[in-house]
């Protein structure tokens, strides 16, 4: 994104138009006033002028959520980079990071980090996000993973989900076992009966890829504080 101008459908933006009304301003234009944000961490009324009235682009992009209007052009996006071939769902990562919520609001919770949101993400073998939410961050990972599904992107599930030892779980196990789906994550230091095939824990070893996603994600300021 320029600081000065952007092209936008093949055509300049640059500036606020005078007298422009807030139902013209490009969808592009928005999103990308909704990245700098996200970005920058920077207060709403700091949008920079080169993109369109900041009370528009906080307007639009509320409009958006509520209606899981960028939720449906993720999905759209994800299937068709599958069809592509450039994601592979046959491995896939799990993991959770905290974020601080400052502002308050709904799906909270109480920690010794104080009160904050714990994001879910599920990424392909290549780092590619399949799924991405937040919960109350006193939740369990091992509790979650099944809500993170409801926001899978792609209708097949992974084929194997690797995770940390917060995600040994016999329950669980049985759960995706259910689905299709093996879960593999080494055995927590206080299990008596090992569970984990030594050849299948092989994969923990990449585990860095959703590490990767997670310290990207955490380049976002306005994801690592919640002032709304």
């Amino acid at each position: 994104m320029g600081a000065n101008s952007s092209s936008f459908s093949g055509r300049e933006y640059s500036g606020r138009p005078c007298g422009s009304q807030a139902g013209t301003s490009p969808a592009r234009a928005v999103l990308e006033g909704v990245l700098w944000i996200l970005n920058t961490g920077a207060q709403w009324h700091m949008l920079p002028q080169c993109y369109p009235n900041y009370k528009t682009v906080h307007r639009r992009f509320q409009h958006w959520c509520e209606h899981a209007i960028l939720r449906e052009v993720l999905t759209d996006l994800a299937n068709e980079l599958r069809e592509r071939g450039a994601i592979d769902e046959s491995e896939a990562f799990i993991d959770a990071t905290f974020a601080s919520a400052k502002g308050g609001g709904d799906a909270i919770g109480p920690t010794k980090r104080g009160k904050g949101v714990k994001i879910m993400a599920i990424v392909d073998r290549h780092g590619l996000p399949l799924s991405v939410s937040t919960h109350a961050a006193n939740h369990h990972e091992v509790t979650l993973v099944q809500l993170s599904f409801d926001f899978y992107m792609i209708e097949a599930k992974p084929e194997r989900l690797i995770g940390d030892r917060a995600y040994d779980s016999d329950r669980l196990d049985s759960e995706l076992s259910a689905q299709g789906v093996e879960m593999i994550a080494p055995n927590r230091s206080n299990r008596e009966m090992k569970t984990q095939d030594g050849r299948a824990l092989r994969r923990y070893a990449r585990r860095w890829i959703v590490q990767r996603f997670f310290a990207w994600l955490q380049w976002q300021r306005r994801l690592l504080v919640r002032w709304e």
